[in-house]
């Protein structure tokens, strides 16, 4: 990180995290960016923390964090998970509460962005399709053989990009960070 930001690599704004270790200590070189955990990721580690015949009544209580009308209703909701989790099932409140607010990081931007936002889906299917073409493959050559190969499989329609909903608001966030480049 150190290296990146030498070459002239602003803070992000937003760091979207499945909540790995060497992700989370890699983001401590950007104390100002905002950190957004992956629902996704937390809902999968719920899940194994869940009684089967549960399941159906834990969705539920999550989808009301995840899927709020605002960030208001999503911390009222948070609050109501963990106070009816700690009594059902504790690992599975205490698993919700290591992510924190960083769960509810999304609801701070344009409501068009949550979708995206509060997920790494975009670049997980971006990574899976690329292991996915490359597996054959022993090791590139270089680094550069990796990246032309990725540019390729991308520009060529090959592997293709999810949109990215609410990507007009990104000009909007941009200018209002003052110390953010675009």
């Amino acid at each position: 990180m150190s290296d990146l930001e030498r070459r002239g690599l602003a803070s992000p704004v937003l760091i979207v995290s499945d909540g790995h270790r060497g992700l989370t200590k890699a983001i401590e070189a950007w104390p100002k960016a905002q950190v957004q955990r992956c629902a996704v990721h937390k809902w999968q580690n719920l899940v194994k923390h869940c009684p089967a015949q549960a399941h159906r009544e834990r969705k539920r209580d999550y989808d009301r964090i995840v899927y709020a009308k605002s960030g208001l209703a999503a911390r009222e909701a948070y609050q109501a998970f963990v106070t009816k989790w700690r009594k059902l099932c504790p690992a599975v409140a205490k698993s919700l509460e290591e992510a924190g607010e960083q769960l509810l990081t999304f609801y701070a931007f344009p409501k068009a962005m949550w979708k995206t936002l509060r997920t790494t889906n975009s670049i997980e299917n971006l990574n899976r399709e690329f292991r996915r073409r490359t597996k054959t493959q022993a090791s590139f050559p270089t680094e550069e053989a990796a990246v032309t190969l990725l540019y390729g499989l991308v520009a060529f329609g090959q592997i293709e990009l999810r949109r990215i909903c609410g990507y007009t608001h990104v000009a909007e966030l941009i200018g209002s960070q003052g110390d953010v480049a675009a």
